[in-house]
């Protein structure tokens, strides 16, 4: 199967089961046009005070359609720090923080242009943590609109304001130990790494278990 998906900060769980799909080809999708309010500059993490969205701020003229290698880091304010500080707030007690803080944190102290450069360096390091094939991973060389038997198109089908459960039968989240769960019970399909921090090598058999039957 050829599944075809968007680029995406941290992306959740959902997104990273599809890298185990057996005999799957993974397409990200380098031409299309940036599209907003979604994965591919947010995620979702969980902090002592519940689910807290992380957003990316990008430069981008409303109404405009900018390819999204094009897409630009904004250059004002201090998402990175602030981005770090939540992360290391919601997640230094879990057991394998301490283990891959250091992967993580210069992703949040070195400058970065590209917004697609950002989360495809960060997903190629999850991929190596979580112990992923990243050769089976290409990028698309033109944008493709019509699909055929064995191609799954989820490029906007894995966004965080549609429910997985109806539009994806090929993912059925595992529950697995999240530090927080006593106060909130267990969060699904939040940012791959809530799995990471909280599971450690662990999180490639949770990935796999989350496999759903079409």
């Amino acid at each position: 199967m050829d599944i075809y998906l968007s680029t995406a900060y941290l992306a959740p769980v959902q997104y990273y089961t599809k890298f185990v799909e057996d005999d799957a080809s993974i397409y990200i999708e380098a031409k299309e046009n940036y599209v907003k309010q979604s994965y591919r500059n947010r995620c979702n993490i969980v902090s002592a005070n519940g689910v807290i969205p992380l957003s990316i701020p990008v430069e981008h003229a409303s109404g405009a359609k900018i390819p999204i290698r094009d897409i630009r880091i904004a250059s004002h304010g201090n998402w990175q720090h602030m981005h770090w500080n939540a992360i290391v707030s919601a997640y230094n007690s879990t057991p394998f923080f301490e283990y891959y803080q250091d992967d993580f944190a210069p992703f949040y102290h070195q400058k970065y242009s590209f917004l697609f450069d950002f989360n495809e360096e960060l997903r190629q390091l999850i991929c190596r943590l979580a112990g992923l094939d990243d050769a089976m991973i290409r990028y698309t060389g033109d944008y493709k609109t019509d699909f055929v038997v064995n191609e799954l198109d989820l490029r906007n089908s894995i966004h965080p304001k549609k429910d997985w459960a109806q539009s994806d039968s090929l993912f059925s989240p595992r529950k697995y130990y999240q530090v927080f769960a006593q106060r909130f019970g267990f969060i699904p399909n939040m940012s791959i790494i809530d799995l990471l921090f909280n599971m450690g090598n662990e999180s490639l058999l949770v990935l796999k278990d989350s496999l759903g039957q079409e």
